[in-house]
């Protein structure tokens, strides 16, 4: 069974930083795009940022320029980096493998991980 496991929420004041990490099993890892999503109470889950298996990324436009997303293949581990944090990045934050074999899609989740901004 896979299982993602994410790491490093907590409270934090504005203006500082935090590093979530999701560490894999059970999957070929280095074969999936990985991705960072997240929900805040009452909002629909939000794409936060991805990284292909060739390590191409993307971000959402509320976040660019203050996190990076980053893998490393021999851990089976994705990094999420945020910087200058704000109180809007207040949310659950989750990870998710997706993978595209023909034309099937396979999408795996984390439980996820508070981060809460707040002074």
């Amino acid at each position: 069974q896979v299982l993602l496991v994410e790491s490093g929420g907590d409270l934090v004041q504005p203006g500082g930083s935090l590093r979530l990490s999701c560490a894999a099993s059970k999957i070929y890892f280095s074969l999936h795009a990985m991705a960072w999503y997240r929900q805040a109470p009452g909002k629909q889950r939000e794409l936060v940022a991805a990284v292909t298996p060739g390590g191409s990324t993307n971000y959402a436009d509320s976040v660019k320029g203050r996190f990076t997303i980053s893998r490393d293949n021999a851990k089976n581990t994705v990094y999420l980096q945020m910087n200058s944090l704000k109180p809007d990045d207040t949310a659950v934050y989750y990870c998710n493998a997706h993978r595209k074999v023909l034309k099937n899609e396979y999408d795996y989740w984390g439980q996820g991980t508070q981060v809460t901004v707040s002074s």
